[in-house]
């Protein structure tokens, strides 16, 4: 028989990189959705479609959806993107990056493509230690999305099959997550996580998303592979003095 198929939320970053290959390693065949939404760029777009060729995905799929029709966030619109804030600062309220019902727009999509595939499983990269604030990579929406999922599908109602949103990352941190796609051969390489990278792909290493990225590879003891304008916080450990 062949292996189960499964939809994973691809955006080209670190997190869904990992969770791609974990999706793997659970014997899935995973099947990537990537969202073109009106970011600020579509560097991750790329790199994403470069990682769903590198790990023969039964099928990647990139979806348009125009949020900037709606605006309201630093990547979504004209608000600057913000840089070299401390953890501290990084850990309190909900920051301007966050894309508005973003993450429930992408799992309905999901969703959709999960019932035409029979998949019963939808993975998503989200995190809820080392993040910038999200409402909606909490633990709590997740369960609850699950619930409203096996409430809205065909199979769900019959009692067929029922659905799972799975969120394999969700208590790690930064580091572990590396550690943990580095042991499944994840090629980090390929990646980008950066909210305001320059036209060629570099990273800015100011905003949140490239600090924690950063602050994660030094913590693993593992040199990022990708290329930073700048280095606010050590890619790799430095040795004591």
């Amino acid at each position: 028989m062949s292996p189960p198929r499964a939809v994973v939320l691809l955006s080209g970053g670190l997190d869904s990189t990992t969770t791609l290959a974990v999706a793997a390693r659970d014997g899935f065949t995973p099947y990537a959705m990537t969202f073109r939404y009106g970011q600020r760029h579509e560097i991750e777009v790329d790199a994403a479609r470069r990682i769903a060729r590198a790990n023969h995905v039964g099928e990647h799929v990139v979806v348009d959806v125009d949020l900037r029709a709606f605006g309201g966030s630093a990547l979504t619109s004209d608000i600057a993107v913000p840089k070299n804030r401390t953890p501290d600062a990084m850990a309190k309220g909900i920051p301007v990056t966050y894309v508005p019902a973003r993450n429930t727009i992408f799992l309905s999509f999901a969703l959709a493509w999960a019932e035409v595939l029979g998949a019963q499983d939808i993975y998503v990269g989200v995190n809820a230690v080392d993040y910038s604030g999200y409402p909606d990579c909490r633990p709590e929406y997740i369960a609850a999305y699950e619930r409203m999922a096996n409430l809205a599908t065909r199979a769900g109602v019959e009692g067929t099959a029922p659905m799972h949103i799975r969120t394999p990352l969700i208590d790690l941190r930064k580091a572990d997550i590396i550690r943990l796609g580095t042991s499944l051969g994840v090629d980090y390489s390929l990646t980008t996580s950066c909210y305001d990278p320059t036209v060629h792909g570099v990273a800015c290493g100011e905003c949140d998303s490239c600090r924690l990225r950063l602050k994660g590879f030094a913590e693993a003891g593992i040199k990022d592979p990708i290329r930073y304008r700048t280095h606010p916080v050590p890619s790799t450990p430095q040795p004591a003095p």
